[in-house]
């Protein structure tokens, strides 16, 4: 019995002791498990905080990236701004250096045309006092024929003096057009138009030389007509010769009128033009009207502006070095006939 209660004793111990080890166990691996929590809590904080600092890093970065390209696009743009400036400076030193020259130019072509109108009229005097003379001697040998002559060149001189005044009169209000033209043509800085505007000029200024020169010569009856609004008009063999030349040089400038407008990247426009409105290139005598001749002069200028425009040849063509309307077109225009 008392081997019992101690046997009793001893297990109670026993389990106790047991007990309270296990206890003891268990509360240790309890804080050993606090501890490895906080431990992973402090890892994952140090974790979050790094990639925070990075994210942070690299938006600073981008910023900073970000600023300096906004920066180096601003010096590209004002330095293209700035060579933008320089250059339209030099263009517009360079259009006046042009304009300037071009000026001088046309004062010398001026002073020129002048001093050699006037050695031409001294010319024409002494040769009409020659020519006189000449007359003179020769009347009483051929009296007979020279009644007729004279009396058929009195007609013509006549004429040829209406004719004349006709055209001083036309030329003073087509020089006032050439100076309103030109003024208007360096505005728009059309240098091409006024290149070729000062070309169709000194061709102006040598007709006009022939044309002091001029005398009457006999070329026959008036053996050719020619169509014109719908009527038909008689003229010589030189006065056809005249309208057909008339035609032809007309598309020729025509051409170059309407290729330099288009160079110059202006409207479709051949009435403008000076070579249009003025119309009396070439006419270098009186054997027929200018009004006939600038007529069909501006006949053939509207298409040869056509095709320079365009740069096509639907109504002529380009051979040994210069433009020429068809002859088929030429014949549509004038209707020239001989009569018998």
């Amino acid at each position: 019995m008392s081997y019992l209660k101690k046997l009793g004793l001893s297990l109670a111990i026993s389990v106790s002791l047991l007990g309270a080890s296990g206890l003891a166990n268990a509360q240790g691996r309890r804080g050993r498990g606090e501890e490895r929590r906080q431990e992973n809590q402090a890892e994952r904080d140090q974790r979050q905080q790094q990639r925070q600092q990075e994210r942070q890093n690299r938006e600073q970065e981008r910023q900073a990236t970000q600023q300096q390209q906004q920066t180096q696009q601003q010096q590209r743009w004002e330095q293209r701004r700035h060579d933008q400036q320089r250059d339209s400076q030099e263009r517009q030193q360079r259009w006046e250096q042009q304009r300037q020259q071009q000026q001088r130019d046309s004062q010398e072509r001026q002073q020129r045309w002048e001093q050699q109108r006037q050695q031409q009229q001294r010319q024409q005097q002494q040769n009409n006092r020659d020519w006189d003379r000449n007359r003179d001697g020769d009347r009483d040998r051929d009296r007979n024929r020279d009644r007729d002559n004279n009396w058929r060149q009195r007609n013509w001189q006549q004429e040829q003096q209406q004719r004349a005044d006709r055209y001083r009169q036309d030329w003073q209000r087509r020089q006032n057009y050439l100076y309103q033209r030109q003024r208007l043509l360096e505005q728009q800085r059309r240098l091409n138009q006024l290149r070729y505007q000062q070309r169709y000029l000194e061709q102006l200024r040598r007709d006009q030389f022939r044309l002091q020169q001029w005398r009457y010569n006999d070329y026959g009856p008036s053996n050719y007509r020619y169509r014109r609004g719908g009527s038909y008009y008689e003229t010589n063999r030189y006065g056809a010769e005249m309208l057909q030349r008339a035609i032809n040089d007309g598309y020729s400038e025509g051409f170059y009128a309407g290729q330099a407008d288009r160079e110059d990247g202006y409207r479709f426009s051949p009435e403008e033009a000076y070579g249009y409105q003025d119309a009396s290139y070439g006419y270098d005598s009186y054997y027929v009207d200018l009004g006939d001749y600038q007529y069909y002069f501006r006949e053939g200028f509207r298409r040869g502006y056509e095709d320079g425009y365009y740069s096509r040849s639907r109504y002529g063509q380009y051979s040994n070095g210069s433009y020429s309307i068809l002859g088929a077109i030429l014949e549509q225009i004038l209707g020239l006939q001989l009569l018998n």
